[in-house]
């Protein structure tokens, strides 16, 4: 049974080993393996601050005692844009195509709504045809495409920029 739930501070340690194995396993995450600097107590004030705003959270996906996914939205810092949130996506490759992303998604809008969240928006590398497709049917648009945004082993890779309006 996967549950899904808002991370806690005393969640540092895992979490931060669970963004390390994500990043060892695949290369569309913004760290190489190995690149994250982040320490425990460097991550454990990070959750501090994310959990401190009304329009910020990291949701959890959790199976069997083990972190297996998770989805964090970090919220404008203006009042011009805090109800737009920019969500960033992991899930361990052996639990990709298993509804977890669309859980925490869903878990992601009604939070969204609570906390006068109108606008999500991520961004997505163009051959990353997992996630784009989880996005789209989560109701995402793509709204423009970001040329040359990441350089991944001696190449230059375009991401798309997507968005999702809320009601």
């Amino acid at each position: 049974m996967i549950i899904i739930r808002q991370i806690k501070e005393e969640d540092a340690e895992e979490f931060l080993n669970l963004c390390k194995k994500i990043d060892a396993e695949t290369e569309f995450m913004m760290f190489e393996p190995g690149e994250r600097p982040t320490t425990i107590e460097e991550q454990t004030e990070e959750i501090k601050d994310i959990l401190s705003r009304d329009n910020q959270t990291i949701l959890i996906a959790g199976k069997d005692g083990q972190l297996i996914g998770y989805l964090t939205a970090y919220g404008g810092r203006y009042k011009r844009n805090r109800h737009n949130a920019y969500i960033i996506t992991g899930i361990l490759q052996s639990f990709t195509s298993q509804g977890i992303g669309t859980r925490l998604f869903e878990e992601l809008e009604g939070w969204a709504k609570k906390n006068k969240i109108i606008r999500l928006e991520l961004t997505v590398m163009i051959h990353n045809e997992l996630a784009i497709a989880l996005y789209r049917k989560m109701g995402f648009e793509i709204e423009g495409k970001k040329k040359h945004s990441l350089f991944i082993n001696d190449s230059y890779m375009d991401e798309y920029c997507m968005a999702k309006l809320l009601e």
